[in-house]
């Protein structure tokens, strides 16, 4: 079985959008900068960025992340030509969705969504992406093993924070690698 990580980019002082956020610029004004370490030329970005997707089986994502990224990532999803499944955690499928997309929806519960990803991902990681609230539900869960996060030296001051309501229990983290380039710190945590 592989190990389930939620992944996501986050400025310095913890938040996961800027403020502001509109259907033109989903991550809030100015909050693209938290993307741009994986669109850049840097070449120990590109090289993480190629080994996260060469190891990935399957993505779960929420459905604002779903709605909002779809320009973007099109038929293919976030992992661009690699194709990996995408199950979005969602009340309810879309009407439409992309011609030969690699999307899935799953209207059961995050349970079942993962259940469905692991099966797809055929021992391969199972990365859940983005959302805070879908982040928030799986890790207060308790269904990650580990915490993937892109630290972006700039500070927001306001927008989406990702660690809140995660519950009273303190959750420990043991650091496994950290890389460090000029547009991101990655730094992956294992849950203890």
């Amino acid at each position: 079985m592989g190990t389930v990580i939620f992944d996501t980019s986050m400025s310095l002082d913890g938040f996961m959008t800027a403020a502001n956020r509109t259907a033109e610029e989903p991550t809030g004004a100015g909050g693209q900068r938290l993307t741009e370490w994986a669109m850049a030329d840097d070449e120990r970005n590109r090289r993480y960025l190629a080994d996260a997707i060469e190891g990935l089986g399957a993505v779960i994502a929420g459905r604002t992340t779903y709605d909002t990224s779809l320009p973007w990532w099109d038929a293919d999803g976030p992992s661009g030509p690699a194709r990996r499944p995408v199950f979005v955690v969602t009340h309810e499928a879309p009407e439409t969705s992309p011609d030969g997309g690699v999307y899935r929806f799953v209207t059961d519960g995050i349970e079942s969504t993962l259940e469905q990803a692991r099966a797809a991902a055929e021992g391969k990681v199972v990365c859940v992406m983005g959302g805070a609230t879908t982040g928030q539900q799986f890790i207060a869960a308790g269904l990650v093993d580990e915490i993937q996060i892109h630290l972006i030296p700039v500070l927001f001051g306001s927008g989406t924070r990702m660690f809140e309501n995660l519950g009273d229990r303190h959750i420990s983290l043991e650091p496994t690698e950290v890389i460090e380039t000029p547009l991101a710190t990655h730094i992956r945590y294992r849950i203890t």
